[in-house]
């Protein structure tokens, strides 16, 4: 499964309310660390679909979300389970090292 692209509106369910942890990314396109993980998130989102599920929010598209829990850098990635942030890492990390701590706090 590729990641899922949420937004303000969507936010509480598929992130809240989800059956299973969800990774949100906070990014932007004009962030350069951003566009570096995305390929890399991407194929964790299919390698672990089956524990996890990678969504990715736009900053610039949704303001309200990220200006409610106080996202001030990018890229930011905050784990989510029964609908509460467990876990997050800011900034840009190789493939084997995003996966490892994906795993370490499933």
């Amino acid at each position: 499964m590729a990641t899922k692209t949420i937004t303000d509106d969507s936010f509480e369910t598929d992130v809240l309310k989800s059956d299973k942890p969800v990774l949100v990314d906070f990014w932007a396109d004009w962030c350069g660390p951003c566009k570096m993980i995305a390929p890399a998130l991407e194929e964790i989102s299919e390698e672990l679909s089956d524990q996890i599920t990678i969504a990715k929010m736009d900053i610039m598209a949704n303001q309200q979300v990220p200006g409610e829990i106080g996202v001030q850098s990018i890229p930011l990635m905050i784990l989510y389970k029964d609908g509460k942030p467990v876990a997050q890492k800011l900034g840009a990390a190789p493939k084997t090292q995003l996966k490892s701590w994906i795993e370490g706090e499933l």
